[in-house]
This record gives C-alpha cells, structure tokens and sequence, in this order.
C-alpha cells in the first residue's frame, strides 16, 4: 500500500471542512475509485456516510508520481453523479 503524507493546504482543508482525518484515511487505503485528474493528479473517491444518512462524495486529491505520495486537498460534495465515473 502507498505511503501518504498531507500538505499543509489538506491539512488546512481537513479543518476548514469539518473532515475527519479517519475518512480519509480510509478512502486512500480502500477507494471505491480512483480516477485520473489533469497535471498528473489522481482523485481517490468514495461515498461516505456523513451521519443522518447525508452521504456525500469524500474526494481526495493526490500527487502520486512522487514517493511518498502527497494528499493536496480533500473535500466532500454532494454531487455524486457529476464526479462518479461508470465504467463498462
């Protein structure tokens, strides 16, 4: 499994948004996705129960061509079906 380090900005974000650090975490260890993002960034993503049954998209932005690989930011949407990749 990949090593993962937070940059300062995710760490920031992670306040900011109200994430806790353990959701992500469980994203990067066990996506239901990860999807290619333009500059060499990959998203690892899931859909993750928020609590009162609101589940949203946890999207977790990464520099992986570096080691260890580097989270850039994080951040939850409710717009599943904009960023949710159906394949074959």
């Amino acid at each position: 499994m990949p090593v993962f380090i937070y940059s300062r900005h995710a760490q920031e974000e992670l306040v900011r948004r109200g994430i806790p650090k353990m959701l992500v975490d469980s994203v990067l260890s066990n996506p239901e996705q990860v999807v290619p993002e333009q500059g060499g960034r990959v998203t690892y993503q899931s859909r993750v129960d928020f609590g009162a049954g609101r589940i949203f998209l946890l999207r977790v932005i990464v520099v992986d061509q570096v080691d260890p690989a580097v989270v850039v930011t994080v951040y939850r949407t409710s717009k599943i079906e904009k960023y949710w990749r159906n394949t074959p």
